[in-house]
């Protein structure tokens, strides 16, 4: 049964406001998405509406937008100086462009990803409000294997595959506001998230 510290593996669909809503994203064309449960990682309302089910066990639950990634905020959007984005002096257009998604980092060195609305002579204007912001979610899916976290695993705080265990720091989301910079280690502030991660 599904409970704290518990190895989860499931497939899902994600839509729009309910069952009948445009797709957002599945798993079943991958691999299933596989954490450990209650340790804070996913979306609490994600994990409360998963508490107690089996393996094989199917889901279908609506999750508002403020118990999702909120509601849009206005004053996640800012203006960056463009000379963070400089590199050598010239501005990396194949990176940086409206509509592009641009990895950057908080001052905790968690990765945030933040859109290009508008690029002018003296700033970049980003968009770190989560792409989900102010949207009603709605999950279906399957429990597809169930299995205790080992003592290493939950020590680590993720899954380890195959004997593997890789050290993402950007495992989840939802980074708190602050100093932040692109890969590229130039600083600027705000947070942000993504996919069904807290």
């Amino acid at each position: 049964m599904i409970a704290k510290n518990k190895v989860v593996s499931l497939h899902y669909r994600l839509k729009k406001e309910d069952k009948n809503g445009a797709l957002i994203e599945e798993t079943y064309q991958s691999e299933p998405l596989t954490f450990i449960y209650g340790i804070g990682h996913m979306l609490p309302k994600f994990e409360t509406e998963l508490s107690g089910l089996h393996e094989m066990d199917q889901f279908a639950f609506q999750i508002k937008a403020t118990d999702a990634y909120g509601e849009f905020d206005e004053q996640a959007i800012i203006d960056l100086d463009i000379n963070i984005f400089l590199r050598d002096g010239q501005l990396d257009t194949a990176s940086i462009y409206e509509g592009a998604l641009v990895p950057m980092r908080n001052s905790d060195g968690h990765r945030i990803d933040g859109k290009v609305v508008q690029i002018t002579d003296a700033h970049v204007k980003m968009d770190f409000n989560h792409p989900l912001a102010g949207q009603d979610l709605f999950f279906e899916g399957e429990i597809t294997a169930l299995r205790d976290a080992t003592a290493e695993e939950i020590s680590h705080g993720h899954v380890h595959s195959h004997g593997h265990h890789d050290h993402d720091d950007d495992h989840g989301c939802g980074c708190g506001s602050g100093s932040c910079s692109t890969d590229g280690e130039h600083d600027h502030g705000h947070g942000g998230g993504c996919g069904c991660h807290a």
